[in-house]
């Protein structure tokens, strides 16, 4: 067989640079070397894999065909590897997840550190972004695996339930709603006329709350859009608005009485986060065991 290893390594690099320079140098080869490796294995196969659009390598139909069998092909060899070391002990491998915003400032913490205790060599890169972006880079295997805090827009990947997420709505304790719930609960009229903070869109927690509020309020009335949790809650205090955040966010402010939770009409809020890998993503024992760990070791909120 003429196919090897080196030639998927090299056509996914492309595929992950989109062109053979920058392929080159995140493999530590020649330019001319990847040239020809993607030449020679565009030939063995009879079909080309890549569009030139420019300077640009994009994957056409066949080599978005190719991708996931050779993703999984190279992961295999990859494990089989780093399951032994020199001395013959199993070896450290890297694990590559993505996290959602919520979840990767405010979960994955805990649970690698939980990992590492009875896993002392694993390693785990954590990459965070918003929902979208997320589940964009498990589709195209540049993560292992992705935890997301939102809906799943990408039909390559299977989408597992995880946790169980209380939402809550809070403002600063010197806003007019905190003082009126002091003799009743907030109405939805109430909501209906105050300011929202959001994040951006994309955001998991911003399509949820959305889907969430409008279906009793029928209208947000937008304030501020930021990029991150941090920012909104920090703007909350400040009583710039009112926003719709994950208790894990604002643990911290409500028990500094920085921020208070609106006892409203609304029933519980409340969201689902996922774990999502690629359909065709060959599951190594040490990522199976990494997915075992945080599907059953329920982080505790202090």
């Amino acid at each position: 067989m003429s196919l090897t290893l080196r030639q998927l390594q090299i056509f996914i690099a492309i595929g992950q640079t989109g062109g053979t320079t920058t392929a080159a140098e995140s493999i530590s080869l020649s330019q001319s070397a990847v040239s020809a490796a993607l030449s020679e294995l565009e030939n063995l196969l009879d079909t080309q894999l890549f569009d030139r659009v420019g300077k640009r390598l994009v994957l056409n139909d066949n080599g978005r065909m190719l991708m996931p069998q050779a993703r999984s092909l190279l992961d295999g060899a990859q494990s089989i590897e780093s399951q032994f070391s020199a001395s013959g002990e199993p070896a450290a491998s890297l694990l590559k997840a993505g996290a959602s915003t919520t979840i990767g400032n405010y979960v994955m913490p805990a649970l690698i550190a939980r990992f590492r205790e009875s896993v002392s060599a694993a390693r785990v890169e954590v990459h965070i972004g918003n929902t979208s972006e997320i589940a964009a880079e498990v589709a195209n295997f540049k993560v292992d695996v992705g935890f997301i805090e939102g809906p799943c827009h990408e039909s390559e990947l299977d989408v597992i339930p995880w946790l169980v997420d209380e939402l809550v709505i809070v403002s600063s304790p010197n806003h007019p709603l905190a003082r009126q719930q002091l003799s009743r609960k907030i109405s939805l009229k109430d909501l209906r006329g105050a300011e929202w903070l959001l994040r951006e869109p994309g955001s998991g927690t911003r399509e949820v709350v959305e889907q969430t509020l409008l279906h009793y309020l029928h209208r947000l009335n937008t304030g501020m859009i930021f990029g991150n949790a941090e920012a909104i809650k920090r703007a909350v205090a400040e009583n710039l608005g009112l926003s719709c955040l994950s208790r894990w966010v604002v643990a911290d402010m409500l028990a500094s009485k920085r921020l208070v939770v609106l006892h409203t009409t609304l029933p519980q809020l409340s969201r689902r986060f996922y774990l999502v890998h690629h359909k065709k993503k060959f599951l190594s024992a040490g990522l199976e065991r990494f997915i075992h760990h945080c599907r059953s070791s329920a982080p505790v909120l202090d």
